[in-house]
Order: C-alpha cells, then sequence, then structure tokens
C-alpha cells in the first residue's frame, strides 16, 4: 500500500518498475547497472573485483563511522547505507553484524539530526541482509523505541525510528501482544493529527511534526497487516481501547498536511480490507460518509495546493475511491529482469513500499537477489538468468495466482506461529 509519489507504483494502474524517483542519491558511491534478464556482459573475475571493490568500501566506512567529527559518522553511515541498499552481501554483513549493530546504536543514542537519521534508515536494512535476523531486530528495538517517545529529538529522526520499528517487527514479530503495544506508542505520536473535539483541524502541526504523523501512521498500518483479521475486527467493533476508532482516522483527512491526508486514506482502506476478509459487512455504517469525503479529495483543485500536490493526493483518493464503490484495489505489476510481482491488495501495497521506502532505487537488484525479501513476496528461489538462459513468461492471470497464493500461504504461517495467548488484554 505505498505512499506517497508513487512508492512501489502506487496511485496509477499499470506496469511500473521500483524505483523511487524520489530517493536523494547525493551521496550515492557508485551507480548500480540493472539487470535485465539477458546474458552476464562481466566474466568471473570481473565480478569478483567489483565485490572486493565494494567491500573495501563498505570496511572503509565502516572505519570512519567512529571518527570523532559527527560529518565524518554521517557520510560513513550514508555510505554504509548505499552500499546496502544495492548490494546484496549477506556472508560479508555477518561477520561484521556486532560492530555494525554498536554504530547503529551509538549513531542513535548519542547522535544529534542526520545521525541519527541515517542510524536509523541503516537498521532495517542491516536486518533485511541476515534474512530477517529476530535476535537483532529485538537488540535493535529498544533504543529505537526510545528516540522516537524523545520530543527533545528531530522530528525526522523520530520519524526514521518509526519506520525502522515497523519494520523490524514486521519482519520478526510473533508476539500479538508486543505489536498492538507498538501500534498504541504510534498511535500516541499521530492522535496529535487528530481533529479537536470541535472537528476542526489542529493549527498546531507543523509540516515537520506531519511528516512524522504520516510516518508514524505508516508504520501503524504495516503492523496492522500481520494482525489476524479475526483479532483486529473484533477489538475495533467490541467497544475496547487497544485501536484507534474509525472516525478519529478518518478525521486525518482534513490534515493540511498531504503526506498525512495520502496515508490516512491508505490506511482506512487497509483497514476495511482487512475487516472484510472476516466480515463483509465490516464497518459499514462509516462507508457513506467516508465516500463522500474520499469523493472531495479525488477532485481537489484549490489552488491554494501545489499542482504536483493535488495530483499525487487525487491519483491516491481515485484509487481508495474506487475500492469503497467497487472493491476493487489497484493492481499494480512490478517488472523485474525475467520475472514480475502483482501488488493487488492494499496489504501488499503497503508491505512494498515500507521496503521500497528504505532500500530506494536499490529495490530491484533486491527483488532478484535478497532470498528474504523474495520470501516475503512469496517469489520462490532465484531466476538463473546466467549464459543467455531464458524463460518462458507466465500469463498475467498465472503471476497473478501465483502471488495471490504465496501471500495468503505466508499470512497463515505467520499467523499459526503467533503465540495467541498474547492477544488476550484485560
Amino acid at each position: 500500500m505505498p505512499r506517497r509519489n508513487k512508492k512501489g507504483g502506487k496511485g496509477r494502474q499499470g506496469d511500473s518498475n521500483s524505483e523511487d524517483e524520489s530517493f536523494n542519491e547525493n551521496a550515492s558511491v557508485y551507480s548500480y547497472m540493472s539487470e535485465n534478464g539477458g546474458a552476464s556482459s562481466v566474466n568471473d573475475s570481473d565480478e569478483l573485483s567489483s565485490n572486493e571493490r565494494y567491500e573495501e568500501k563498505f570496511m572503509q566506512a565502516l572505519e570512519n563511522a567512529t571518527e570523532k567529527s559527527a560529518q565524518t559518522r554521517v557520510l560513513a553511515l550514508q555510505s554504509i547505507c548505499e552500499i546496502l541498499m544495492h548490494r546484496y552481501m549477506p556472508d560479508f554483513v555477518d561477520d561484521r553484524k556486532v560492530t555494525l549493530i554498536d554504530c547503529i546504536e551509538k549513531s542513535i543514542r548519542r547522535g544529534k539530526g542526520l545521525e541519527q537519521v541515517w542510524g536509523a534508515r541503516l537498521a532495517p536494512l542491516l536486518v533485511l541482509q541476515l534474512g530477517g535476523d529476530e535476535g537483532i531486530s529485538k537488540a535493535l528495538n529498544q533504543f529505537l523505541l526510545t528516540t522516537v517517545q524523545d520530543k527533545s529529538v528531530s522530528f525526522d529522526a523520530r520519524a526514521k525510528c518509526c519506520t525502522a520499528l515497523g519494520l523490524l517487527n514486521f519482519f520478526g514479530g510473533d508476539d500479538i501482544g508486543d505489536m498492538v503495544t507498538l501500534m498504541q506508542c504510534f498511535e500516541s505520536i499521530f492522535c496529535a493529527s487528530y481533529l479537536k473535539g470541535d472537528d476542526k483541524t489542529p493549527i498546531t502541526v507543523s509540516p515537520e511534526a506531519g511528516a512524522l504523523h504520516a510516518e508514524a501512521l505508516s508504520a501503524w498500518g504495516l503492523l496492522l497487516t500481520m494482525i489476524p483479521s479475526g483479532d483486529f475486527v473484533s477489538w475495533m467493533t467490541g467497544g475496547q481501547s487497544m485501536l484507534p476508532s474509525f472516525k478519529k482516522l478518518m478525521g486525518l483527512l482534513q490534515s493540511p498536511h498531504l503526506d498525512v491526508r495520502m496515508a490516512a486514506g491508505e490506511t482506512l482502506a487497509l483497514i476495511l480490507e482487512c475487516g472484510r476478509s472476516h466480515d463483509e459487512d465490516f464497518l459499514e455504517e462509516y462507508l457513506s460518509d467516508l465516500i463522500d469525503a474520499v469523493k472531495q479529495l479525488a477532485t481537489d483543485s484549490h489552488k491554494y495546493r501545489a499542482k504536483r500536490d493535488r495530483k499525487a493526493q487525487r491519483a491516491t483518493f481515485r484509487d481508495v475511491l474506487r475500492y469503497l464503490e467497487e472493491d476493487i484495489s489497484p493492481e499494480i505489476t512490478i517488472r523485474f529482469g525475467s520475472e514480475s510481482l502483482v501488488l493487488d491488495s492494499w496489504a501488499v501495497h503497503l508491505q512494498y513500499s515500507a521496503l521500497c521506502t528504505i532500500m530506494g532505487p536499490g529495490m530491484t537488484s533486491q527483488l532478484q537477489e535478497n532470498d528474504f525479501i523474495r520470501d516475503i513476496f512469496g517469489l520462490g528461489t532465484k531466476v538463473d538468468t546466467a549464459n543467455g538462459a531464458t524463460k518462458l513468461k507466465a500469463s498475467k492471470l498465472e503471476r497473478h495466482l501465483v502471488n495471490a497464493a504465496a501471500f495468503k500461504a505466508r499470512t497463515i504461517s505467520r499467523g499459526k506461529n503467533r503465540d495467541k495467548r498474547s492477544a488476550v488484554f484485560t
């Protein structure tokens, strides 16, 4: 369920590559050449030499990350992130994971501003390299959570910590109680954008705070994709206060900030999708008012909004409106090499978008090479395209069915592995 600037292709149906055009590449340490499924243009010795160069750059950056100069440390963290975004090197990273964990912890606990931002970005990249290592995720969780809740920390750093926390718990979270607790933490952040008692938009939310609220809301939605639909429906309709009310979330559509409005629209669609999979009449009483609000945003032509913002908002809310009125989710096909991934539900859209947020333009290579990411999206074993081998492309329907079946199987499997006793609250 991608958010903002079509990360992962959200907002327009059709084919898309997985590159995030809005990603800042100013500090890129090398250029990435996408593989398109043909014969390799480099021999083994060239590939070995290439790997060695990246490893040398990585080691130099890791050494610089401990320097006294804050600027040097920031550039080092940025370089490490750039390499891990594009390059899948699990064995090399595993040998240095203790140093990397220490580097992340110090940058977030002791650093300021950009150092905390890049430290938070590095956390999920490390875990993705190591196959979703649950132990590392838990080790990183506590100081990320402490930073998120520290109001003396910059909005941007707190926002990146929200994203990191959501991803780390998505990768390895198996305790429903822990996930609900973290979702409540995220709500304690984005609730500052709720309408006041008189249903007027809060006027004290700055653009920087709005960006934080949007990231916290997106992280909340990412964890929602891991909650069994039956539990979720009972919590939303049973008068319990563990999750925010649907009406309060609807109020976020009136936020003055584009990223909050778009995150809210997609989250509301996700909530209905999760609930309807268990109860087809889930929250039906809110549907009429929600459709009216979404229609206004889908046709918004207010000149005081930037043209680019209006275009992005209309595209997003047209998709939301179509889902509300016709029960049709936007379908995006991501092509990489000789393979493709179909995003055909709000849940898988959001999951893909969350990964694009940290992978940026490296998402294409990671879909091809990273075993853990391939497992998340049910892509199976890596496709061997060496020596000019060609693969017959499955029909669109076959690809759709394979992706849907794999996604459903993974969700069921994760649900069975969770401790359901933790879902009991008193």
